[in-house]
């Protein structure tokens, strides 16, 4: 799989120029979700160009950046991308937990998922890098997620599968 510094791929998450694209009608790019354990990333937009790597994560956030037919050419949280078939894809949206934050000096790091819309809030629990929340909705600052059984507020540059303002209800 192919990568890129993190703080390449943090800065790239500010809501861009977006167009309808002329397959699907919907705006490109846009952040979608993977609707099965198994989706087989392309190197072209066909069955019959090579298999480039295997996402195995139900619900793992991608952001379409391009489309030609029932393909999808989408980008992960790491700066990888390929094609994939439409149907494995949802439009549910979903977010990964600060996904380039590493853990230093035998600590590991987390970030809050607060009670409301405030770093003086209560923390409802601590998500660890990487994990994947329900997104419910974002103010521009800070987005309501749902993770298992919990439910409560993360500040919204802290999450990948959302750009940079955009605003969700």
């Amino acid at each position: 799989m192919f990568a890129t510094p993190a703080h390449v791929v943090a800065e790239e998450a500010v809501i861009p120029v977006a167009a309808n694209g002329k397959s699907s009608g919907l705006r490109v790019p846009r952040f979608v979700s993977l609707k099965s354990n198994k989706v087989n990333v392309r190197r072209g937009p066909s069955t019959d160009q090579a298999i480039v790597w295997v996402f195995s994560r139900a619900g793992l956030p991608v952001e379409v950046i391009a489309e030609f037919e029932n393909w999808r050419r989408v980008r992960d949280s790491e700066g990888a991308d390929g094609w994939v078939f439409h149907s494995l894809l949802s439009g549910r949206r979903t977010v990964l937990v600060s996904p380039w934050s590493k853990a230093g000096q035998g600590a590991p790091v987390s970030i809050p998922l607060h009670e409301r819309r405030s770093a003086g809030s209560g923390v409802v629990a601590q998500l660890q890098p990487g994990v994947i929340g329900d997104l419910v909705a974002c103010d521009g600052q800070w987005c309501e997620l749902s993770v298992g059984s919990y439910s409560g507020y993360v500040q919204q540059q802290k999450l990948w599968g959302v750009y940079r303002d955009e605003k969700i209800e």
